[in-house]
Formats: structure tokens, sequence, C-alpha cells
């Protein structure tokens, strides 16, 4: 039985021009776990939802001239996917990079104690991973990285 409870979140959704093969190297290159797919009489995807850890993303075709595949756009992204992992962030990028993804950022521990990577999906859309290696706190990055935390920007 397909659950498709809705619950307070937020989920990215993603067009891809081959939403189908997207799916499916989603699955196959970065761990996505399917939820459902909703197909056309046609046979085309409409609409699916895949599963991260405790976030969902959704995965569609360009259904309008307002949302495209990096890939119809020159590779144009105005956003990018984070997804924060509890190990393994290594042996995902090397999944990832025998999948076909395209490394932008070997994997590399940062300032604030995560070790992170980025990767460029099969039509452009950009991920980030992450996985904390070194838990800190605000004060302890402020001062390795010279940058300030706050809770909220100034009035």
């Amino acid at each position: 039985m397909i659950d498709h409870t809705r619950r307070s979140s937020v989920s990215p959704a993603l067009s891809y021009r081959d939403p189908k093969t997207a799916f499916r190297w989603l699955e196959q290159a970065f761990g996505f776990q399917p939820l459902f797919v909703i197909l056309d009489n046609d046979g085309n995807l409409g609409h699916s939802e895949m599963q991260f850890g405790g976030g969902t993303i959704i995965v569609g075709g360009e259904w309008s001239e307002k949302h495209k595949s990096p890939a119809s756009t020159g590779g144009v992204n105005t956003q990018s996917v984070h997804l924060q992992m509890d190990s393994g962030i290594d042996e995902h990028c090397a999944r990832a990079r025998q999948a076909g993804a395209l490394i932008l950022q070997e994997p590399e521990t940062q300032f604030y104690g995560d070790r992170t990577y980025r990767a460029a999906d099969l039509e452009g859309h950009i991920w980030a991973f992450g996985q904390v290696v070194k838990v800190m706190t605000p004060a302890e990055w402020d001062a390795a990285s010279g940058l300030t935390t706050k809770e909220r920007l100034d009035p």
C-alpha cells in the first residue's frame, strides 16, 4: 500500500527532460528510495516521489515554460539540493561517480565539522551531500573560520 499522507515538511521538486530515467538513476546513484509514481495514459511519468532518510523529493517532467531541467537552460541551476547523511559520505561519492555523476567538489571536511561533496546529476541538477564528522559549536566554527554565526539577522 502506498503511503501518500502529507505531513508538514519541505519537498524539493525537480524537473527533468527524461523523468523516468532520472527516477531510476537517482535510486542507483544517490540511494533514493521510490515512494510512488503516477503515470499518464501513455505511460509518461507525470509525478513521482522518492525518499532519502526523512526527506522527500518530487521528480517530474518539464511541465511548463517555468519548470525546466538545467539540461534545457544551458546548465543554469536556480537552487541545489542538500542531503545530510549519517555515515558513508566517501562511499556515497564513489557510488555516485560510478553511476555517472559529475563530481563538482570532492569530499572534504569543512570548518563547521561536516565532510561534504557536490555532484551534478545526469541532467545537471546540483546536489550537495554532508556528514557530521566532528560535532562543533557555532563558537568553535566561528573561531575556525573568522565568520560570525547568529540566530537572526539584525533589524
